[in-house]
C-alpha cells in the first residue's frame, strides 16, 4: 500500500505512490427488480416525496394557536389536511418543509381568517372531516392536497395572503 507523501521514508527505500488498478469495474446500472430507473414515479396515491418531511409536524403543531376553527372543525383534521399541502409545496422545491409551506396551506383554506366565507367553511368542513384518522382517509387527504393547484403553491406567503383577501376561490380548484 502506498504511503502518504508526508510520511517518513528511509533515504534508501523506493518511494511508492498510488497507482490505478489494472481493472476498472463497469458502472452500476439499475437492473434489479426493485430498482427505480429515471426519476421518482408519479401517480395516484404516491404522494409527494421529499427530505425530512416529519419536521412539518413540529412546525404545524407550533402554529396551532394561530388557527381559527369554526364550530364542528377539529384541529387534528385541519393539521393533517394542511400537512399534505405543505409537503407537496416543499417537494416541488426539492427541500424539507419550512414554516412558509404551512403558512400557505393554512391561509389557502382560510384557517388564519377569523371570519372566513361561509362557502369556504362548508367546503373545508366536508373535505377535512375525519382526516386525523390517516389510515382510513388517505384518499380524502389527497383530495384536499389536489384541490390546491401548483400555481398557488408556487406563490409567496404574502402573495397568497393578498390573493385570499381578494378572492379565496382563485387559490383553490374546488
Amino acid at each position: 500500500m502506498a504511503a502518504p507523501k508526508f510520511s517518513p521514508v528511509a533515504p534508501r527505500d523506493a518511494i511508492r505512490y498510488y497507482e490505478s488498478p489494472d481493472h476498472v469495474p463497469d458502472a452500476w446500472v439499475p437492473t434489479r427488480p426493485g430498482d427505480i430507473t429515471g426519476f421518482q414515479p408519479k401517480g395516484d396515491r404516491l404522494g409527494a416525496p421529499g427530505p425530512d418531511q416529519g419536521f412539518a409536524i413540529k412546525i404545524a403543531n407550533s402554529l396551532r394557536p394561530k388557527l381559527h376553527l369554526q364550530a364542528g372543525e377539529n384541529a387534528d383534521d385541519v393539521v393533517r389536511g394542511c400537512l399534505g399541502v405543505a409537503l407537496r409545496r416543499a417537494s416541488m422545491f426539492s427541500r424539507a418543509p419550512v414554516v412558509h409551506d404551512l403558512t400557505i396551506a393554512f391561509t389557502v383554506w382560510g384557517f388564519y381568517d377569523e371570519a372566513p366565507a361561509d362557502e369556504l367553511v362548508a367546503i373545508r368542513s366536508a373535505m377535512f372531516e375525519g382526516l386525523r384518522h390517516v389510515g382510513h382517509h388517505y384518499t380524502e387527504s389527497r383530495q384536499v392536497v389536489d384541490a390546491v393547484p401548483a400555481s398557488t403553491l408556487e406563490m409567496t406567503p404574502a402573495a397568497v395572503e393578498q390573493a385570499y383577501r381578494a378572492d379565496w376561490r382563485s387559490l383553490l380548484a374546488v
